[in-house]
Parts: structure tokens; C-alpha cells; sequence
């Protein structure tokens, strides 16, 4: 298990959450599942916002916990699209733990790959729009 204290990424994370007393064991470690959700829920973000729609996980492509997380650590959820295909977008999340916030103690807890798939009214897998060459110039 890495221990290496760390700094959060640069720019805004797509998702911050404090896990509560009920998204734990009795000895205070978060349970894995409640990681994977909030991991899946800032992964669908930028998928959205790309596919300018309804998209669906299809795939947890890897999923490594590199550190536990208790309650009362500060989650930071940085989410950016690796790859995408016709219908389909995958993307990287790294999530950071903020610990004992007086001493700023911040470790890199997660790190996993999910592909989500572009769907239509229909839940059918759809085309990705193409994207406006003008947009951000």
C-alpha cells in the first residue's frame, strides 16, 4: 500500500463528498461499494457533458483502491476523458483523500478507468454529436 502524501490535482474536481457514519463499517472505514458509486456518479459527469446527454456505465475497465478511506475524509473526485469512440467515452477518475485538515495531510485513495456509452430516449446506444471545430477557439 502506497503511503505518499500528496497534493490535490490543479483545476476543479468534478465531485467532493465526505463520506458519513453510514457509508462505513463499525470501525469507521468506508465501505468499498460506496467509493465505486461516487467514483461512477464524477466519471458520468464529463461523459454528459460530451455525449450532450444521457449516457449509461458500461464497463469498470480497472479499479485499484490504493489507500482505506474513513469517515470524515474530504473526497476530491478529478475526472478526465481518455478516450472516445463512436458511441462510447472513457474516462479516468483519481480521488483524493483530505485528512487531519489541520496538518493538510492529502493522500491519493482510488484510481479507476469506466467507459460509458451515449444513449438515446430509447436507452439504444447513439452516435456521439461530432464536436464544433469553433467551440473554444
Amino acid at each position: 500500500m502506497n503511503t505518499e502524501i500528496t497534493k490535490l490535482p490543479e483545476g476543479m474536481p468534478q465531485l467532493r463528498v465526505m463520506p458519513m457514519p453510514a457509508d462505513a463499517n463499525v470501525h469507521g472505514d468506508v465501505f468499498g461499494g460506496w467509493i465505486m458509486a461516487q467514483v461512477d456518479i464524477a466519471g458520468s459527469l464529463p461523459a454528459v457533458r460530451r455525449a450532450n446527454g444521457r449516457v449509461a456505465t458500461i464497463a469498470v475497465n480497472s479499479f485499484l483502491f490504493k489507500q482505506p478511506v474513513f469517515v470524515g475524509d474530504l473526497l476530491s473526485f478529478y475526472a478526465n476523458i481518455v478516450k472516445v469512440g463512436n458511441t462510447s467515452i472513457t474516462v479516468n477518475v483519481e480521488v483524493y483523500a483530505e485528512r487531519n485538515r489541520l496538518q493538510a495531510e492529502t493522500v491519493k485513495v482510488t484510481e479507476a478507468t469506466l467507459t460509458f456509452v451515449a444513449t438515446d430516449e430509447h436507452r439504444k446506444p447513439r452516435q456521439l454529436p461530432k464536436l464544433d471545430a469553433t467551440v473554444g477557439a
